[in-house]
């Protein structure tokens, strides 16, 4: 993997787990000075971000109301220091020997979102705390 400086989230649709977590990455990483960036996509992209998750995270301060769900390339995937599923099947798109973590406890935001940020915060917690003590960060 070539850039050791993005970490991707990938979900079906790209609307609403993947976007949380990217969300709730850039700005833990931010707090921590973990100098890595996180990017979301999707295998089969909605228009744009679920309503629900929007709102939800621009009650803590996040707007990903901009953001446009978009399909996954290869190159996301080549590229990313670390790819992160979150129930996502990539069929054959990714490169040989690609490494992907999944995430499939996290419950659908369209049955709980309360739930669904609470997993996703504490998977996103232990990421940054992960990726800071390689760094020495």
């Amino acid at each position: 993997m070539g850039n050791d400086r993005t970490i991707l989230f990938l979900c079906p649709h790209n609307a609403a787990k993947s976007v949380i977590a990217a969300a709730y990455f850039e700005r833990l990483a931010a707090e921590r000075a973990v100098t890595l960036r996180a990017t979301s996509a999707g295998t089969d992209p909605d228009p744009s971000v679920a309503p629900g998750v929007a709102a939800a995270l621009l009650t803590e301060g996040i707007d990903v109301r901009g953001h446009r769900p978009r399909n996954v390339t290869r190159e996301d995937l080549a590229t990313a220091c670390r790819v992160v599923s979150l129930g996502c099947d990539l069929g054959d798109i990714g490169p040989p020997g690609l490494v992907v973590e999944h995430w499939d406890d996290v419950p659908s935001p369209s049955a709980d979102l309360t739930r669904a940020c609470a997993v996703i915060a504490a998977r996103i917690r232990q990421l940054v705390d992960t990726e800071a003590s390689k760094r020495g960060q």
